[in-house]
């Protein structure tokens, strides 16, 4: 395994507005991913990343992410052909959050269920207080 790229964490103010990298990844080795797709903007998904998955990432222009589940990496589109091909990436104020701006590959469908989004369903109120969801693709 190679060595990490990324600075040490700094005060909160290089944190905040300095221009080194320093992802905070969460106790268990991980830091949060907002997949978009880059012409329509929609999120795609969210996945974790470890620090592998992000040199990854930032080394081959292609999303890589960490299976929480299987405990295993996993670079997006292997088995499904749905590649995320990186335009842009960004991290945010303290940098303990990523966001990919993607070209979606294959069909352009990120969900492992088929669709397009992970995001898929809305959470609804109705009049006598229930919550259900609604399929809105």
């Amino acid at each position: 395994m190679t060595a990490s790229p990324f600075a040490a964490r700094g005060t909160k103010d290089q944190i905040e507005e300095g221009a080194a990298f320093a992802p905070k990844f969460d106790r268990d080795g991980l830091i949060v991913c907002v997949t978009r797709e880059r012409l329509s903007g929609d999120i795609l998904m969210v996945a974790y990343m470890n620090d592998e998955a992000l040199r990854l990432t930032l080394e081959t222009g292609v999303a890589h992410y960490w299976s929480r589940s299987r405990k295993a990496m996993w670079r997006k589109g292997d088995t499904s052909g749905q590649v995320q091909t990186v335009v842009e990436m960004r991290t945010d104020c303290d940098q303990d959050a990523i966001e990919l701006i993607v070209k979606a590959g294959g069909d352009g469908k990120a969900c492992h269920t088929g669709r397009r989004s992970c995001f898929y369903r809305k959470v609804e109120r109705a009049a006598d207080g229930s919550v259900a969801l609604s399929i809105t693709e």
